[in-house]
């Protein structure tokens, strides 16, 4: 059982004793204390409002009962939007001028989680310090309930995503025309989640010739690991080959990651559907990226070919919007297939980010796999330490500095080192129990290379200090 609390949000596995996992006791501890932060934000003169929506995992509507329980009990009115993605419900707290917003998913974690991500008024995420002031609550028990004439309203908001779609088909940059002519055939998974609904309502939208759905029913019966990445997407890569379709999409179970195959059945590469899109985007506009510290050089070099400045930010999304504003960025995100294109919102979202990359290869009049040959070729090996209680983090990261100080290093969020043009970036993960170690070269081997040789001086440091 795992309960982890951090700038993602609350997120756990669903199950077992309060304290240890994600189970009814913890979803109204921390809903109340989310409820009370937002009523201290200068709501003035009405009841406070937040908009709720969630994934289609197993959990879900057990989960959803006890949230919008929990608010209305404070005295917060709920909109409840039912299934919807996650840049859906960050959409809707701005539209409907809801107080805040919660959306009910653990994204790529499988089934057996669950989690609460909080947003602001904004519909962006809160901030690290306004996340600790919320445990801070939670901890301190630091809520009170409703009379039963205060209680909160509950009232629905269905089928969001049909108004997000209609946001996206008014970008200037997003080409229907482009794409109809192309008389695409595409073939989706959308892991039985609430991609299900909206990708082939888009696609559809988008004029997409021809659409071939895997996995689309949201029933939250995830049919594979639902992480987008290649070792989880055979099925849809012979599908695309077996169809003859010009290109495969995935998206993640709250459809803010996004995953291309090519037209061979070959991965994209989740960490260049950002380039891609950045790449188009800076065609029509010159600007700024930003991109976390894990995600591939590919953007950097992309970005200063269109004349722009690229950015690097702490992994979690809310970090890469605010280096996003502070830098005036025009595309950005993190190299996990997460798009923000702030002219739409600020949020990771997969479906403008389909949008732009159909736009981008209909213009481009090639296949998918000469597209990505366009752009430079970089390699990650994604790799990871599980923790243990007697694994020191923090002073395996000062080692590790200690020993490559040398070399030019970043410590906004763990420890970056760079070697020329390949890096490796060590972090513990925001949402598992783990250290994440990436390294990046211009060849797959050496990249790997980098990062064992890492790992074998991490493993070095904890031996030693076992051995002491």
């Amino acid at each position: 059982m795992a309960l982890i609390k951090s700038i993602s949000g609350i997120r756990g596995t669903i199950g077992g004793k309060p304290g240890d996992g994600l189970t009814p006791p913890d979803i109204v501890r921390f809903t109340a204390a989310f409820g009370t932060w937002v009523t201290r934000q200068g709501i003035q003169n009405k009841r406070p409002v937040i908009a709720l929506g969630r994934d289609a995992r197993i959990s879900g509507e057990m989960v959803q009962n006890l949230v919008a329980g929990t608010l209305k009990g404070l005295g917060i009115d709920v909109i409840y939007m039912g299934l919807c993605t996650t840049p859906g419900v960050e959409m809707a707290v701005v539209d409907l001028k809801a107080d805040a917003g919660i959306i009910l998913t653990a994204s790529h974690n499988p089934k057996q989680w669950n989690a609460l991500k909080l947003l602001n008024r904004k519909g962006e995420f809160i901030s690290a310090a306004d996340g600790a002031e919320v445990l801070r609550i939670a901890d301190a028990g630091e809520f009170s309930f409703a009379e039963v004439n205060k209680l909160g309203r509950y009232t629905t908001e269905p089928n969001y995503h049909l108004k997000h779609i209609e946001k996206i088909l008014a970008l200037p940059l997003v080409d229907v025309k482009a794409i109809k002519a192309r008389k695409f055939k595409v073939v989706i998974d959308c892991v039985n989640s609430v991609g299900g609904i909206a990708v082939p309502a888009l696609l559809k939208a988008l004029g997409v010739e021809e659409t071939i759905e895997l996995y689309c029913e949201p029933n939250g019966q995830f049919p594979h690991n639902p992480e987008p990445l290649p070792e989880h997407l055979g099925d849809i890569s012979k599908e695309v080959r077996k169809r003859n379709a010009h290109l495969g999409i995935v998206v993640d179970p709250d459809v803010d990651r996004l995953a291309l195959v090519c037209e061979d059945g070959e991965m994209f590469g989740e960490e260049y559907t950002l380039v891609a899109v950045a790449d188009y985007v800076l065609r029509s506009q010159k600007g700024n990226t930003v991109s976390n510290l894990s995600s591939t050089r590919a953007l950097r070099d992309v970005t200063e070919k269109a004349g722009g400045h690229y950015f690097a930010a702490a992994v979690g999304e809310v970090n890469v919007v605010e280096a996003m504003k502070e830098h005036k960025a025009v595309i950005g995100g993190e190299g996990n297939g997460g798009i923000i294109y702030p002219e739409l919102h600020y949020g990771r979202d997969a479906l403008v980010g389909i949008a732009l990359f159909l736009s981008h290869l209909a213009k481009f009049g090639k296949s998918a796999s000469l597209l990505r040959a366009t752009y430079p070729n970089y390699y990650i090996s994604k790799n990871k330490i599980e923790l243990t209680a007697e694994i020191d983090v923090d002073g395996i990261l000062s080692g590790i500095q200690t020993k490559y100080k040398k070399q030019p290093i970043n410590t906004i969020d763990g420890v970056k080192i760079e070697f020329d043009r390949e890096w490796v970036h060590l972090r513990k993960s925001n949402t598992e129990p783990i250290i994440r170690i990436y390294a990046e070269s211009q060849s797959q081997t050496t990249a790997q290379n980098l990062a064992e040789k890492i790992i074998h001086d991490i493993k070095d440091m904890i031996s030693e200090k076992h051995t002491r």
